[in-house]
């Protein structure tokens, strides 16, 4: 597809699932579109998934990834590496400024764009291990795989609210065997919080973690202060995630306290033209709700294409709510 001259129908900022969901409907809707992709899609980091439909033996991450890009591209969707670093709102849509990564830049028209930039998990401090979410030693998603991790024993990394809140979900959910490693930054619960865990019989570790084995692709055993040896089965990290939402947010989109993009039910944020699809949006962090967003968010963008930026009716007064 060529992206010179005019400015496009639509650019695409991200190229993990929801993105290229993107790119293959607006590809079928015939548009002018590009998709810039920085390579840091968050499924990437998938082992094995086995609640994507239809992939009932499990799919790896970057094996979605790879099979959704050679779709998009069968119908000629055209995918740039680099990063767009910034987003500029003009009275008839947006040029985005393009790091291509070899010392070249491009500023790049489009009547709309669609955020897909994803989020990226905050990594447990462990000993000598600072990448283990992405190296695949602690999960992110029991939602995903914590099925697979039935009546297994199950540690969960967190603390205050979220911490407590994943490792109840993971015990009421999937197993009775559930501790919630603090990292050492304490757990000082209240009445109710610590009614809840011992409801479900969740035990606490509050020490930092000074070392640990690995045997291949598993943790298996860590070593707290005091010199205490825990083994589990699977470890989560319930640390949260950082929004890549900043050049939503630097053009003013509304947003909730953590950054994610608060959208319409057309996946429209609250700046005329910009949408959003994925984990940058306030809602269920799933896979196939990311593609859900970004097919309503391409179909919406293709009946309205033809229509000026400016004539669009004002941001709806009640948006729809979602899942943090």
């Amino acid at each position: 597809m060529h992206i010179d001259g005019d400015d496009l129908d639509c650019l695409i900022v991200g190229g993990g699932p929801a993105g290229l969901t993107a790119a293959l409907y607006l590809a079928r809707f015939n548009r002018r579109f590009l998709v810039v992709d920085g390579g840091l899609a968050r499924a990437s980091w998938i082992p094995s998934s086995h609640n994507i439909p239809l992939f009932a033996e499990g799919i790896a991450g970057k094996d979605i990834l790879a099979r959704q890009r050679a779709n998009a591209e069968q119908y000629g969707a055209c995918i740039l590496s680099g990063t767009v670093t910034g987003l500029r709102k003009l009275p008839d849509g947006f040029t985005a400024s393009v790091d291509c990564g070899t010392g070249e830049s491009r500023e790049i028209g489009a009547r709309r764009v669609l955020l897909a930039t994803g989020a990226v998990d905050i990594e447990p401090d462990l000993p000598d291990v600072p990448d283990a979410v992405q190296r695949g030693l602690v999960r992110y998603c029991p939602i995903c795989d914590g099925y697979e991790a039935m009546d297994r024993k199950i540690a969960v990394i967190g603390f205050g609210d979220q911490g407590i809140g994943e490792a109840v979900f993971v015990a009421r959910t999937y197993s009775r065997d559930v501790t919630l490693l603090t990292l050492g930054k304490g757990s000082e619960l209240d009445r109710d919080e610590r009614a809840l865990v011992e409801k479900h019989g969740i035990k606490l570790v509050d020490e930092p973690i000074i070392a640990l084995d690995l045997d291949g692709d598993k943790i298996s055993a860590l070593r707290t202060e005091s010199g205490m040896e825990h083994r589990f089965d699977v470890l989560y990290s319930a640390l949260g995630m950082t929004i890549r939402s900043d050049i939503a947010v630097a053009l003013g989109a509304e947003h909730d306290a953590a950054g994610a993009l608060i959208v319409d039910d057309h996946n429209r944020t609250s700046v005329a033209g910009l949408y959003a699809a994925g984990d940058v949006v306030r809602d269920l962090s799933q896979i196939v709700v990311g593609m859900g967003h970004a097919a309503v968010a391409a179909t919406d963008m293709h009946n309205r294409c033809e229509l000026p930026t400016a004539d669009e009716p004002e941001w709806p007064t009640r948006a729809r709510a979602g899942c943090s």
